[in-house]
C-alpha cells in the first residue's frame, strides 16, 4: 500500500507538472522537485507505519505480563506465559482429591479394633495393652520419621502436621490414644530399621522390618485396606489373639466396616504385622512372598474434609462449560462420597465412577494397547477415576486431548503433586503443580504452580486466562479500526489532494495512541465474574469474531464519513480557509488541524467502545476498576490539547477556537452513540461478515504435509526417546574411547619392544587393535537413523579406512564423527611417516 501511494504521488506530480502544465525541468528547480519526492516518500513511510499493527506483540506481552503479576496474588505462580491464555479456553480439569479438593488436614475418626467398630476414637482403656502396643509400634516405626505432630503456632489452634498427611493422621490417632510415638522412635532409631519397603503408587502400602532382640524379624505394614486385607491370613480378635481370617471373613468385613466408612468419605487404612522365625532369613527381594501371611491389627477411617469453598468453585466451572473430573488413588466409595460433596457427581445424572483396573480393562485390547475408540466411549461420562496410578492419569489426559469426539477438541488442565505425575503434567495443555505438597519434578513439569494447593485458585486462573484472550481481542478491535481508517484516509487523501490530510508526525502520534497507550489501557482490564458465564472458545476459535468484525467495519464507516466530509467540505462548515492544495512550505492550516483533532477524538471515544467485544451495550461497566485505562484516556486527551494549541509547525497544527474544539469533541462523542446503533444491528443478519484469525484445522492441512501416524505420536514419548538416544550415544562414545585407549596402550607397549616403530605414526594407526569392531552388536538407536545404509567410506573391520560421520549427528562431526585416516599413498600419509 505504501509503495503504491508513493508511485501514485510521483506519477501524479510528474504528469501534472511536466505533462499537463508542460513546465520544463529547470536546474534551479531541482532542489524543489527533490523536496516534493522526499515528501512523497515520507507519506509512503507514514502509510506503512500506520498499516502495520506492530502494537499487537506489545499488547499480548503486556496483557500476559500484567496477568502473571496479578495471578500471583491469587496464588497462581505462572512458569510459562502462554499457559495464562490457554487456561482460559480449558474445557476439562482433571484434579487430584487430597489437598486440592480437600483440606489435606487428615484425622482418624473411626476405627475397627478387636472385632469392634468404633464410630469415634476409642477409649485407650477399651483396647487391650498388647493390641495397643502393636498399634503404637506399627504407626510410630512404619512411618517416615520426618512425619510428626508439632504443637500449634497459636494458643488454642490445631496441632501442626509436618510431613505426609496420612501418616500424620495415624500419629495423631496414637496421641488420641494417650500414647507417645516419639518415645518409640527414640527407642528404635532409623539406623536400627533392617529393611524398608517404601510406599509407591503400585504397591499402595509401606512395610518396615525390625530384627528382634531374641532372634527373628518382625515386619509392620500399612496401606490401602482392600489391598492389605487381601494379604492377611489372620486377624486379632477381642482378646488380642490372632485367629484365622478367611476370604468370607474378609468379604464380610469389607461389607460391614470398610464400605460404610468409605461411603462417609473416609480413607480406610489397614495396619498389620508379620513375624519371621529365626531359623532362616527370608529372601527380602521376593516382595510378594514377604508381603503375605499378614496379621491384621486394625482398620482406621481417616477423614479429609472438603474445602468449604470448593463446591461453589466447581459449580462456577460447570457454568463456564468446564468439566471437572476427580483422579485419585483412594477407594472408589471414598472418592464417590467426596465427589458428591464437591458437586462433581450430582444425583440423577448418568456419570461414570471407575477404578483404575476397570478403566484399563475397558480401554485396552488383548495386547494391552490403548484403543482411542474405546476410550472415546468412556471419557465423556467419566467423572471419578479411583485407585488410579499416574500412568492411568496420563492415559486419560492423552486420550481426552487426542479425541475428536464432539464439536471441538478438548483443552485439558491437570493437577499433580508427585514425581510420577510429571508425564501427565507435561502432556496436558496446562499442568498445575502443588506448591506445598508438590515435588520438584512435578513443579518443573508444570506450567502453573498453585501456591496454596487450592482448587479455587484454578478457577481464578480460568478467569484470568479468559480475560487475557478478551483483552487481546479488545486491542485488536480498536487497532484494526484505526488502521483501516488511517490507511484509507492517508492513501485516498494523498492521491486526490497530493498531500496526506494526516501529516507524518501526526500519524506517529496516532500510532503511539493506538499501539503503546491502547495496549496499556485495554490489555490491563481486570477480570470479572461474568467471564465465567460463557462457554470456552475452543482450540480453533477465530481471534476476530463476526461481532468484532461488525464493530470494526461499522466504526470505520462512521469515521471515514466524518473525515472525508471535513476534508472536502469542512472549510465551508467552519467558514475557514481550505487546507487543500497548499504550497510546499505553507504554514499549518485550521482546516487540516480540525481533521487531525477530530480523528484523534474519535479514536479516544472509540477506545471506550472497544472495552466490549460481545455486543454489550454498557461500555462504561467497570471502567472505574481500571485506573490505568482512565489515566491513559485522560492523559491522551490533555496531550492532544497541548499538541494542537502549542505544537505549531512540528506537529503541523494551528490553534483552534473553543467552538471548533466543541465540535471536535461532539463528533468524538458521536462514536459512543454510533456504537449503540451498531449493537442494535443483529450480527446474524450480516451474512457477508467473515471471521478471521482462526488456527489451521487438521482438515485444512494438505495430506502431503501430514506425517504418517502423526496423531499417534505422544510428545512425552518423544521426549523420552530423545533422552534414550542421548544416553545410547554416550554409551557408544564411551565404548569408542575405551577402544582407542586400549589400542594406544598396546601400540605403546609394542613400540617399547620395537624402537624403530616410534618414527611411524602409521604403524600405530594400522595396529589391528585400533581398528574399531563395527561388526560387534551395538546399542540400538530409537529414532531409526541407524537403519539408513552406511556410506561407502564407512567399512567394517579389515575393510580399510573409516570415513564419514554417524547418521545421528552429521552436524557435530567434531564430537560424534568416526575416525578417518589417510591412505598409504596420500601426501598426508607421507607427512605423518616423516614425523
Amino acid at each position: 500500500m505504501s509503495a503504491i501511494t508513493v508511485i501514485i504521488l510521483v506519477l501524479y506530480f510528474v504528469i501534472d507538472t511536466f505533462g499537463v502544465q508542460k513546465r520544463p525541468w529547470l536546474a534551479e528547480c531541482t532542489p524543489i522537485y527533490i523536496q516534493y519526492f522526499v515528501k512523497f516518500f515520507i507519506i509512503g513511510v507514514t502509510v506503512l507505519v500506520v498499516a502495520v499493527p506492530e502494537g499487537l506483540p506489545l499488547a499480548v506481552t503486556i496483557s500476559l505480563a500484567y496477568s502473571v503479576k496479578k495471578m500471583m496474588k491469587d496464588n497462581n505462580l505462572v512458569r510459562h506465559l502462554d499457559a495464562c491464555e490457554t487456561m482460559g479456553n480449558a474445557t476439562a480439569i482433571c484434579s487430584d482429591k487430597t489437598g486440592t479438593l480437600t483440606m489435606n488436614r487428615m484425622t482418624v475418626v473411626q476405627a475397627y479394633v478387636g472385632d469392634t467398630h468404633y464410630r469415634q476414637i476409642p477409649d485407650p482403656e477399651a483396647i487391650l495393652p498388647k493390641t495397643l502396643d502393636l498399634i503404637v509400634h506399627g504407626v510410630a516405626i512404619n512411618s517416615a520419621y520426618t512425619s510428626k505432630i508439632l504443637p500449634p503456632e497459636k494458643e488454642g489452634g490445631l496441632p501442626r502436621q509436618v510431613g505426609n498427611k496420612t501418616e500424620c493422621a495415624l500419629l495423631g490417632f496414637v496421641l488420641d490414644l494417650k500414647q507417645d510415638y516419639q518415645a518409640v522412635r527414640n527407642e528404635v532409631p532409623e539406623e536400627k530399621l533392617y529393611k524398608v519397603y517404601t510406599f509407591n503408587s503400585v504397591r499402595k502400602s509401606m512395610s518396615t522390618v525390625l530384627r528382634n532382640s531374641g532372634g527373628g524379624f518382625r515386619m509392620y505394614s500399612k496401606g490401602a485396606s482392600e489391598i492389605i486385607l487381601r494379604k492377611c491370613t489372620k486377624i486379632l480378635d477381642k482378646n488380642g489373639e490372632p485367629r484365622v481370617f478367611k476370604v468370607k471373613d474378609r468379604d464380610e468385613m469389607v461389607k460391614k466396616v470398610i464400605e460404610p466408612m468409605a461411603c462417609h468419605g473416609l480413607r480406610t487404612i489397614c495396619l498389620a504385622f508379620r513375624d519371621f522365625p529365626a531359623d532362616a532369613e527370608p529372601d527380602w527381594d521376593s516382595e510378594n512372598e514377604i508381603l503375605s501371611d499378614l496379621t491384621c491389627i486394625a482398620v482406621v477411617g481417616i477423614e479429609d474434609p472438603v474445602r468449604p469453598e470448593v463446591p461453589d468453585a466447581i459449580l462456577k466451572c460447570q457454568r463456564a462449560g468446564i468439566t471437572v473430573r476427580m483422579v485419585t488413588g483412594d477407594n472408589i466409595n471414598t472418592a464417590r462420597a467426596i465427589a458428591t460433596k464437591c458437586g462433581i457427581l450430582l444425583p440423577g445424572e448418568d456419570f461414570l465412577c471407575l477404578e483404575g483396573k476397570e478403566f484399563n480393562r475397558l480401554i485396552r485390547n488383548e495386547k494391552g494397547e490403548v484403543e482411542q475408540e474405546q476410550l472415546d466411549k468412556i471419557w465423556p461420562k467419566l467423572r471419578v477415576l479411583a485407585r488410579s496410578s499416574p500412568t492411568d492419569k496420563h492415559t486419560l489426559v492423552k486420550g481426552i486431548i487426542d479425541s475428536t469426539v464432539g464439536d471441538q477438541r478438548q483443552v485439558v488442565a491437570v493437577t499433580g503433586d508427585g514425581t510420577n505425575d510429571g508425564p501427565a503434567l507435561k502432556k496436558a495443555d496446562v499442568g498445575f503443580a502443588m506448591g506445598i505438597a508438590g515435588t520438584d519434578v512435578a513443579k518443573e513439569a508444570s506450567d502453573i504452580i498453585l501456591t496454596d494447593d487450592n482448587f479455587t485458585s484454578i478457577v481464578k486462573a480460568v478467569m484470568w486466562g479468559r480475560n487475557v484472550y478478551d483483552s487481546i481481542s479488545k486491542f485488536l478491535q480498536f487497532q484494526l479500526t484505526v488502521n483501516v481508517v488511517a490507511v484509507i484516509v492517508a492513501f485516498t487523501g494523498a492521491c486526490i489532494t497530493q498531500d496526506s490530510p494526516l501529516k507524518a508526525v501526526q500519524m506517529l502520534w496516532v500510532n503511539l495512541i493506538m499501539d503503546t497507550f491502547a495496549s496499556l489501557a485495554l490489555a490491563t482490564e481486570p477480570p470479572s465474574e461474568s467471564l465465567l458465564l460463557r462457554k470456552p472458545y475452543g482450540r480453533n476459535k477465530p481471534l476476530i469474531s463476526r461481532t468484532m468484525m461488525k464493530n470494526i467495519l461499522g466504526h470505520a464507516v462512521y469515521q471515514l464519513t466524518i473525515i472525508f466530509t471535513l476534508l472536502f467540505a469542512g472549510e465551508k462548515f467552519f467558514d475557514i480557509d481550505s487546507g487543500r492544495n497548499a504550497p510546499l512550505h505553507s504554514p499549518p492550516t485550521e482546516h487540516y488541524t480540525i481533521v487531525f483533532n477530530t480523528f484523534v477524538m474519535m479514536q479516544l471515544f472509540n477506545e471506550i467502545n472497544a472495552r466490549k467485544i460481545h455486543g454489550e451495550r454498557n461500555v462504561f461497566e467497570g471502567i472505574y476498576r481500571n485506573p490505568i485505562f482512565c489515566s491513559v484516556v485522560l492523559g491522551t486527551f490533555f496531550a492532544q490539547i497541548i499538541i494542537v494549541e502549542f505544537g505549531g509547525k512540528p506537529f503541523s497544527c494551528s490553534g483552534l477556537t473553543l467552538s471548533q474544539w466543541f465540535w471536535c469533541v461532539f463528533i468524538g462523542v458521536g462514536e459512543l452513540l454510533w456504537g449503540q446503533l451498531i449493537c442494535t444491528v443483529p450480527t446474524s443478519h450480516l451474512k457477508f461478515l467473515k471471521e478471521a484469525g482462526h488456527g489451521i484445522t487438521k482438515e485444512e492441512i494438505p495430506e502431503e504435509e501430514l506425517p504418517e501416524d502423526v496423531d499417534e505420536i505422544d510428545h512425552a514419548e518423544m521426549e523420552l526417546r530423545r533422552g534414550q538416544i542421548l544416553w545410547f550415544r554416550g554409551l557408544n562414545r564411551i565404548q569408542t574411547q575405551i577402544k582407542v585407549v586400549n589400542a594406544f596402550r598396546s601400540s605403546l607397549y609394542e613400540g617399547l619392544e620395537k624402537p624403530e616403530s616410534r618414527s611411524s605414526i602409521h604403524n600405530f594407526m594400522t595396529h589391528p587393535e585400533f581398528i574399531l569392531e563395527e561388526d560387534e552388536p551395538r546399542t540400538p538407536f530409537l529414532d531409526g537413523a541407524e537403519d539408513e545404509p552406511e556410506p561407502d567410506g564407512l567399512q567394517k573391520r579389515g575393510g580399510g579406512s573409516l570415513g564419514g560421520s554417524t547418521a545421528l549427528n552429521r552436524n557435530n562431526n567434531a564430537v560424534d564423527s568416526e575416525f578417518s585416516f589417510p591412505e598409504p599413498g596420500s601426501p598426508f600419509h607421507s607427512l605423518e611417516t616423516s614425523v
